[in-house]
């Protein structure tokens, strides 16, 4: 899961300390260590939650105000403006996994090691600012209410998040039962004719062309190109009675191939196990026939396409469907929920301060201006997206052209 968009700021406002030079090289891998690791994937587990994880010196811990104590707040803190030398602060493994926690509702080994790497900075920098008074300014005031404006802001979509998951096993099985085209799967074959023929190499003229007979051979070749086109159109109507009289496939493809200028000794013409999503929306029609059918010849931009239905099935509810609709499930249910939030206030701007409205983002939203600062946007984790069928290929690894993208499947239940 993506770390969230405050690790972020809080990394991204200590980059100015970070001068390239004069780093230290990494060390080279240990054997068996893979290069660029960056060490163990996780911690070892025998780590009581006790044990100090970070030690950091010349930091003094917080002594907790009486509130505080009631609270349960945390002791890792500010340290008093003065500080003896030896001062030294000791976070354990349980008070760093509640700071990072907040930070990200998964905990992972890579944000634990930039927290740890950004922690001890912030909290050392944070020390020298109150002993300048900074934290005592309005400007401080001020940036600290947006802050937790956003901070909350990013609270309530993990929140929804969290609810949005919550989906009723019922409700998965309606889906299935509303929806059940959406969970058919086809064995077909497909022929392919390319809509040009593939040229053969000339041999090269040394003599330069007047202008005249440049345009003379433009006009031939692109009549050639024409008659070319015409020749296999007509040819994929005759493929495709002969494919709807039972005639091999294979075969079929081979002498479009050929026609066409490709050499293929053995062209595929077995797609993988498709559903409805697995093809371009111009060739959904494919999908009504019965088994056993032929579609009609179906052109586009890459070429002619001749679909036969070898077989059909219903995928049953099993794990693998249940955690697909799942997806499609939670997904309209964040939209939903956000979508409750974000319609519940409306704004306006004097223009006469602000100028025109700029540029809008995604979803008709105000995008920002240049140098306009990331903080000011509080970014919306991205809501899991229901499982696509992958594109299948035309029936050679090399076509001239490949069909259109496939559709997005429907995430919307009926």
């Amino acid at each position: 899961m993506r770390k969230s968009w405050l690790l972020c700021v809080l990394l991204g406002t200590m980059a100015w300390g970070q001068a390239p030079s004069g780093q230290t090289p990494a060390p080279p891998p240990r054997p068996g260590q893979a290069p660029n690791a960056a060490g163990p994937a996780t911690p070892p587990a025998e780590v009581p939650e006790s044990a100090v994880v970070l030690t950091i010196h010349g930091v003094c811990p917080a002594t907790p105000t009486p509130a505080a104590s009631k609270t349960g707040a945390s002791k890792v803190a500010t340290s008093p403006l003065k500080k003896p030398a030896d001062c030294t602060t000791k976070i354990t493994r349980a008070e760093f996994e509640k700071i990072a926690s907040g930070l990200s509702p998964t905990v992972t080994p890579q944000l634990k090691r930039q927290l740890a790497t950004v922690l001890p900075k912030f909290m050392a920098m944070s020390e020298a600012a109150k002993a300048k008074g900074l934290d005592k300014s309005s400007q401080y005031q001020e940036t600290l209410k947006v802050v937790k404006m956003q901070i909350l802001t990013q609270q309530l979509q993990r929140s929804v998040q969290e609810e949005a998951d919550k989906v009723p096993p019922q409700e998965i099985e309606d889906y299935y039962k509303k929806n059940p085209e959406a969970y058919e799967q086809f064995s077909l074959q497909r022929l392919f004719i390319p809509r040009n023929k593939q040229e053969t190499a000339e041999k090269n003229n040394e003599e330069k062309m007047t202008d005249e007979q440049e345009k003379a051979k433009e006009a031939a070749d692109k009549t050639k190109q024409e008659e070319g086109e015409q020749e296999l159109t007509k040819l994929a109507d005759s493929l495709r009675a002969r494919a709807a009289a039972g005639e091999d496939f294979t075969k079929l493809q081979k002498e479009a191939f050929e026609a066409a200028g490709m050499k293929m000794d053995s062209p595929t013409v077995t797609m993988p196990p498709v559903r409805r999503t697995g093809l371009p929306q111009a060739h959904a029609a494919v999908f009504d026939l019965k088994q056993g059918e032929v579609s009609q010849v179906i052109a586009d931009n890459g070429g002619h396409y001749i679909y036969k239905v070898v077989s059909k099935e219903t995928l049953p509810l099993d794990d693998k469907v249940t955690e697909e609709i799942r997806n499609t499930l939670k997904t309209q249910r964040m939209k939903d929920m956000m979508d409750k939030y974000n319609n519940s206030y409306h704004a306006e701007t004097n223009e006469a301060y602000f100028g025109p409205p700029g540029p809008t983002g995604p979803g008709g939203r105000p995008g920002l201006g240049q140098g306009a600062s990331p903080r000011m946007r509080p970014q919306t984790p991205p809501p899991p997206t229901p499982q696509a069928q992958p594109q299948s290929a035309p029936p050679t690894a090399n076509p001239p052209s490949q069909p259109p993208a496939q559709q997005a499947p429907p995430s919307k239940p009926n």
